[in-house]
């Protein structure tokens, strides 16, 4: 399972919510439940994306696709 650090502040009357190791991950809620179900949601779109830019740049290149699996601390 991976791992992220969520950062939650409140601006006005928003939750603004980004997660520090995954630029671009950023979000904002009206309670702060919102802004963490809208977070998780904008990591699995993130890394979908990723996830098929690299398939269309590597299509027809010779790689190894593998699964890296990170050591718990």
């Amino acid at each position: 399972m991976d791992r992220f650090t969520a950062v939650y502040g409140q601006h006005e009357r928003w939750w603004v919510g980004y997660i520090e190791e995954l630029p671009g991950a950023n979000t904002q809620g009206e309670t702060l439940e919102e802004a963490r179900e809208n977070l998780k949601e904008a990591i699995q779109l993130i890394l979908e994306a990723n996830r098929e830019i690299a398939r269309r740049f590597s299509k027809g290149k010779k790689v190894i696709r593998e699964e890296l699996v990170l050591a718990q601390h």
